[in-house]
């Protein structure tokens, strides 16, 4: 594997240089803001090491992003994506304890199986290659998080937890987002930045929602 091929797989990107994607590059800020706020309410509410682990991903999601964004190449692909699952991962399966009541003892069953479906279709897609997205611009591999979102909002909707509003707004904003991210090389001609930029700053508000979500879910249960 060439850890330095270039990838060129956004519309923004015209050249080769660090600065060619400026607005996806930036747009990252978003992560970050995601990170602070959920640090100070942290701080406010005496959170746990998990959450804190969980807001420091969240921080890492955007730092990997940017450095994709202006290195482009397949090291910083991986820099990208690591941290995004890493995030997906530890979210779902915090939350299952916290929110869903399922006990540690079943999560570790739980994991080998979506992590079998996490490798499976990043494997489908291609990621980590620098190959030509396909009809869906490479949004196919986000299918897992996108059905763990739905199942999660409808089973916390139908046991009515507190939380819900939260999840169900969360879920709503990744469905946008995945939605710009697919007609990113699509609405090239009538939009050169393109619309990857709107992927990073919607992403960044739904990480934003289900940190805070968290931050409160304990406070929220009811006694």
């Amino acid at each position: 594997m060439d850890w330095f091929a270039p990838v060129d797989i956004y519309c923004e990107r015209l050249g080769p240089g660090f600065w060619a994607e400026p607005v996806n590059a930036l747009s990252n800020l978003a992560f970050l803001a995601a990170a602070l706020w959920a640090g100070l309410e942290a701080r406010k509410r005496g959170a746990d090491a998990v959450i804190w682990a969980l807001i420091g991903m969240a921080g890492l999601i955007g730092v990997g992003s940017f450095l994709f964004h202006t290195f482009a190449n397949t090291w910083s692909e991986y820099a990208d994506t690591i941290p995004i699952w890493s995030f997906v991962a530890a979210f779902v399966f915090v939350s299952m304890h916290r929110i869903g009541g399922v006990k540690p003892g079943k999560i570790g069953t739980i994991a080998l199986g979506v992590a079998a479906i996490v490798v499976v279709t990043m494997l489908a897609s291609g990621e980590g290659e620098a190959a030509a997205p396909g009809i869906l611009n490479g949004s196919e591999q986000y299918a897992p998080a996108l059905i763990a979102l739905v199942v999660f909002s409808v089973l916390s909707r139908r046991r009515a937890h507190p939380m819900w509003p939260w999840i169900w707004a969360a879920t709503g904003t990744f469905m946008l987002s995945l939605l710009f991210r697919t007609l990113d090389m699509a609405v090239c001609d009538s939009l050169p930045m393109g619309s990857h930029f709107m992927w990073h700053l919607l992403n960044g508000v739904m990480i934003a929602l289900l940190l805070q979500m968290l931050l409160r879910a304990d406070r929220a249960q009811p006694r």
